[in-house]
This record gives structure tokens, sequence and C-alpha cells, in this order.
């Protein structure tokens, strides 16, 4: 491989583990593992380029592992879901948590390191840093949770910088007025979609010229494009 790439192996299955952790070094991939849940989130998962994360371990499970990163941690980090659950409400439940990918045990070798090939050649990386998504010259640090343009950090309130992340983690894809009220006000009571809309008014408003590629769709929501 030309560039070094580091994965996180998150499953309580020590024997499989090993099997992959074998075969991906193979590869030329920098491996960790993590035999749980909890013992994955106390790593710094920001200096992984992919996990590879089971979904049915004991305690905490892949979905909450991924929802943390996504939510609590704000992480762009590509996840593919390794699992024996393969029903249709399972697959969705993946990339509504923030999956990027969902593979089925049992599994080849060969399947997952032409998965994980794909996920990074797709995924950009930028600066060397996968926590800051570029767009021309608007830039949002995902670790400092700043957004700047030109270098100028943008004055955004939490709800917007939450918005602005997740359209961009999204670009391209349109995301529900619902699904980014369960994401972004999640704690929250009384919310209804205009929140979301005046929020959004506000966003494009603060990000000028940028603002025009936040797309609304009738129907389908908002996205970055």
């Amino acid at each position: 491989m030309e560039e070094e790439y580091k994965i996180l192996i998150v499953d309580d299955e020590k024997d499989l583990c090993e099997i992959l952790q074998f075969n991906l070094e193979s590869e030329g991939f920098v491996i960790e593992i993590a035999h749980s849940g909890e013992e994955a989130l106390k790593k710094n998962i920001q200096d992984f380029d992919l996990l590879l994360l089971d979904v049915m371990m004991e305690g905490v499970s892949g979905y909450k592992v991924a929802n943390v990163i996504r939510k609590e941690m704000q992480l762009s980090v590509p996840i593919i879901f390794l699992t024996a659950k393969v029903e249709e409400n399972d697959v969705l439940t993946g990339f509504n948590v923030g999956g990027d990918d969902y593979i089925s045990k049992p599994f080849s070798i060969k399947e997952v390191v032409a998965r994980i090939k794909a996920i990074l050649k797709r995924g950009s990386r930028v600066g060397n840093d996968s926590n800051v998504i570029s767009f021309k010259e608007l830039k949002i640090d995902l670790r400092k949770k700043i957004t700047t343009i030109e270098g100028e950090p943008v004055n955004l309130t939490r709800k917007e910088y939450e918005i602005l992340s997740l359209l961009a983690k999204n670009m391209g894809q349109y995301i529900s007025r619902d699904e980014i009220l369960k994401r972004i006000w999640q704690d929250d009571v009384i919310v209804t979609e205009r929140n979301v809309d005046v929020n959004i008014a506000r966003l494009r408003k603060k990000i000028g010229e940028y603002g025009a590629y936040i797309k609304g769709k009738s129907g389908y929501g908002y996205c970055f494009q």
C-alpha cells in the first residue's frame, strides 16, 4: 500500500481478531485490537483511519460505540460493522448510527480487505487529519469543534455547528428534518421541524457564499452539495 492506514478491530471473539489482524497486517495495515466496546472507547479513536466494529458484544454494543463516536466525539472515522445480524432493520440501524458499511458473518477475508480498501479510497484525508472536512475554503475541524472560512473562525452556535458537521459528513446525501431532529436535538423535549429550518437559515447566512451549497428539498430534507 502506498499509504499506511491504522485500523482498530473491536470484537470479543479473540480468535477472529487474531485472524483479521494477521491478514490485514499482511496487506500493509497497522492494526490494534479492542475486545469490548468499553476498551475501544478508551482509545484515541481519532488516531484511526477505520474501525471494524462487531455489533453483538457484551456490555457496550457496537451500535452504542458508533453512536458515541458520531454524536459525542463528533468523529467521522469510517466504521464497518461486522455482525451475524442480517435482518433489514439491523442493517438500517447500523447505517442510522453512522456506519459506512455492513459485513455479515461468516465472511471471507478477501471481502473484508476489499471493503476496507474501497472505503479508504473513497474517503479523503485532509492534511493527514481525518477529523477535518474541507470544501474549498470552508473547513470544519471535528476535533476542535471549529468552523473557519479562509482561515477565519465562523461564530456558530452549537446546534448550527452540529447541523453543518452532520450535512458535511454526509455530503451529497439528503437528511430528513426528522432525522436531523433526532441526531441534533436528541435530549430536548419540545422541538419541531421548524427548529431545523430556523437554524439552517441562520447557518446559511453565517457561512456566506457557502450557504448556497446547503440545499433543501421538500419531502427529502437538507443536503450539502
